[in-house]
């Protein structure tokens, strides 16, 4: 920062924030060399209205990181070495394309979360998998809420159509395996969640926390329900027993909506609350209490996240969760669970006209273990031995999108054997870090600074329905391409035909265009376009959208251009009831009662620790999300925040203090970790962050170095897959626990 810069040279710039799903208002001050000064909270933001947290304060730091990469890098003679965009694209193709002309199934490609913050990627996204033409398709979907996904789709016909809780109006939120006063919820995120707790609390209403380990949001409850790891869908499974033994359905919103309340009976006619209190570790009389308060409460939501759908029967905890929220009658109602209406969503009206189709899933399977495809996905825990068994139709090739596989992934070790293994791997990502340092071509992206911001992924899971664009805060770097020319020339390449990027943005155009027409009963010389790149796409979308002027035909409706006008965001009001515009089921139903579900509960077994075993769960952290953000200096200050919590009463049992190693072992590996004694987990319980471990020498992370942590997907099975949706097991996982 200048210590010269004077008021008069420095400018001030609203921008959205990209680093979590809050979708946060920034106020970004800037230099005359363009350099950040200071990142504040926008207090005229329409939705956040001022909140800043750690990571969004970050911002500048995460931006002008001097271990980002400004220039492409390739593999020569074994060494990752700086070369131009031309020789970078060049060896792109030469590695790529003989295997694709030869079998494009033999290429795998691995899309980060980082992207689904980025609009660039998000309107390439469907032309990037047509063009590479591969089932080889992951995505951290499978480490996180594909069960959301599944249930949605199963219950609702879509597989994005995940209420969200009205924590504006609610009187009664029961909060399982999530602590949003740290991660400011996801799916369903908001910002400032603990004022939306604070105001929840003012107007006499009750926070409820269903949790292992007694967390940030477990303290501010007014009661916590320590429930055994991993278990639960018998908690859910218990009260849908009682109500309807005792006949507390009332559906409300959706009367005369819901199919399979018979089938359901039977499904959970033998999980009476005296049985699965066995299991989940609450007491009977608790959990037909907490039924009957949901039953008769006039407002309330239950609202699940990470700790429902990584475990063993993650998709049946998601589904039985929303079977409670609907059975009560909170869905669909204000003070409950509502659907947003996002502001790129095709009008409803004419939405409603396509024919609903069933959902299906292993339209085709992994080769070697023969996982199921599942919303156009494969398991992410089977790309490691899609690579490294040898035979026909072995992935030889790899394509990652801002993904940290080598620290994310289940079963660390082998993922890393594969990502040596494989003969032709290609990262766009602006770090050398655990993965990229294997990687034959690193194509880096500017940061998020000099690109333009719109939340197209994020806005159907919002606590409102709004829209916010923002522009560049400073110019390209000099000497960097932009992330949408960047994909473009993947395109070109996946598809071999030569085109420019600027052709294949103009085929792209005239695709929507067309498909915009069709959507709305109009010439396709009807639908005006302007601009190019994003903000063309962008604009074709909005205006057909359901707050769009429907090009002429809605005067005053939304547009890309108003959203231009007004930086701080475009507020279009709260969530309203709308199930018959979300339902889209074959039977017109919301279907309570799948077969898939009511074939796997009928397999579902209580979990059997064996003796001498702890549970191990993750563990949220405020200044930290996966390994996005562990090379920031503002967030790496302070203590070490990688370390395994251990109960008092399990450390003296292993003869642990506070700061000793100890060595846990699970079946997939071992590590040897920093203990931190504490009363915020249970007996039996071990808690440890995800995302560390960065101790990789080839690895160009200088400030995580000092703090690397332990990468605790060492001891993440990745044979334990939830059997609906592939989704790894990643909490719950049985370890010993040993003193150093």
């Amino acid at each position: 920062m200048p210590s010269t810069a004077t008021t008069t040279s420095l400018r001030t710039v609203p921008r959205g924030c990209p680093l979590c799903e809050a979708m946060c208002g920034l106020s970004v001050t800037l230099d005359a060399d363009h350099r950040v000064v200071s990142v504040r909270g926008d207090d005229a933001d329409v939705y956040s209205k001022g909140y800043l947290c750690p990571k969004g304060a970050s911002l500048g730091a995460v931006d002008d990181d001097p271990d980002r990469l400004t220039r492409p890098l390739v593999r020569r003679d074994g060494v990752l070495v700086e070369t131009t965009w031309e020789e970078a694209f060049a060896e792109v193709e030469r590695l790529l394309g003989p295997i694709l002309a030869e079998d494009r199934n033999a290429v795998a490609a691995y899309t980060g979360n980082p992207t689904g913050h980025n609009v660039a990627f998000s309107l390439l996204a469907g032309r990037l998998a047509r063009a590479l033409g591969t089932i080889q398709n992951y995505s951290p979907a499978t480490m996180d809420q594909l069960p959301q996904n599944v249930t949605a789709s199963m219950l609702f016909g879509d597989p994005s159509s995940i209420p969200v809780p009205d924590l504006d109006t609610v009187e009664l939120l029961v909060v399982v395996g999530g602590n949003p006063l740290v991660s400011n919820g996801s799916v369903g995120a908001a910002p400032n969640y603990r004022a939306k707790l604070a105001a929840l609390h003012a107007r006499g209403g009750r926070l409820v926390v269903v949790d292992p380990a007694r967390t940030a949001t477990a303290k501010a409850a007014d009661e916590h329900l320590q429930v055994r790891p991993g278990t639960d869908l018998f908690l859910f499974l218990g009260i849908l027993n009682v109500l309807l033994a005792e006949d507390l359905v009332r559906p409300r919103a959706a009367a005369g909506r819901i199919s399979g309340l018979d089938e359901l009976r039977v499904a959970v006619a033998d999980h009476p609350p005296t049985r699965v209190a066995e299991v989940c570790g609450i007491g009977a009389d608790r959990i037909t209490a907490l039924a009957r308060e949901l039953a008769t409460a006039d407002k309330a939501a239950v609202y699940g996240r990470l700790g429902t759908t990584l475990n063993r029967y993650g998709t049946l905890t998601c589904w039985a969760l929303q079977a409670v929220n609907l059975l009560c009658g909170h869905v669909d109602r204000p003070g409950g669970l509502l659907f947003t209406r996002p502001v790129t969503g095709g009008p409803t009206t004419r939405r409603a006209t396509t024919p609903a189709r069933p959902f299906t899933v292993g339209r085709y399977r992994t080769r070697v273990s023969g996982h199921p495809e599942v919303v156009g996905e494969l398991p992410v825990a089977a790309l490691a031995e899609e690579i490294l068994t040898p035979g026909p139709g072995r992935v030889r090739g790899l394509v990652v999108y801002a993904g940290n596989l080598a620290r994310s992934a289940p079963d660390s070790a082998q993922m890393q054997r594969a990502l040596d293994a494989v003969e032709a791997m290609v990262c766009v990502d602006p770090y050398l870090n655990e993965t990229t340092r294997y990687a034959d071509v690193v194509l880096p992206p500017p940061g998020a600074l000099t690109r333009d911001h719109f939340d197209l992924v994020l806005y159907q899971y919002a606590q409102r329905n709004f829209a916010r664009f923002s522009v560049p805060a400073r110019p390209l770097p000099e000497g960097m391409l932009s992330e949408w020319e960047i994909l473009l020339r993947l395109i070109a390449i996946y598809e071999g035909s030569g085109a420019t990027p600027a052709e294949i943005e103009d085929d792209m155009a005239a695709s929507l265009r067309r498909s915009v027409a069709r959507n709305l009963g109009r010439d396709p010389e009807e639908i005006e376009m302007s601009g190019r790149g994003v903000r063309r796409l962008l604009d074709l979308r909005i205006r057909s959208g359901p707050y769009g002027d429907l090009f002429g035909e809605n005067p005053g409706g939304l547009t890309l251009a108003r959203l231009l006008e007004a930086p701080h965001g475009i507020d279009l009001g709260p969530l309203r009831p709308r199930l018959d515009e979300v339902i889209r089921t074959p039977s017109g139903t919301v279907e309570l009662a799948p077969a898939l579900v009511l074939e796997a509960l009928a397999q579902v077994e209580p979990p059997r620790p064996e003796p001498g075993t702890m549970l191990l769960i993750g563990r949220r952290d405020a200044r930290s999300k996966n390994s996005w953000l562990h090379n920031v200096s503002p967030l790496a200050k302070g203590r070490d925040r990688s370390t395994l919590y251990v109960s008092p009463a399990d450390a003296r049992a292993h003869a642990l203090t506070d700061g000793d190693t100890a060595v846990v072992t699970s079946a997939a590996g071992e590590i040897r970790v920093p203990v931190t004694v504490t009363d915020q987990v249970a007996a039996g319980v071990v808690s440890l962050g995800h995302g560390w471990g960065h101790d990789d020498p080839h690895a160009t992370l200088r400030v995580a170095r000092r703090k690397p942590g332990v990468n605790s997907n060492t001891l993440t099975d990745g044979s334990v897959l939830d059997p609906l949706s592939g989704t790894v097991q990643m909490n719950a996982i049985p370890v010993r626990l040993s003193g150093g």
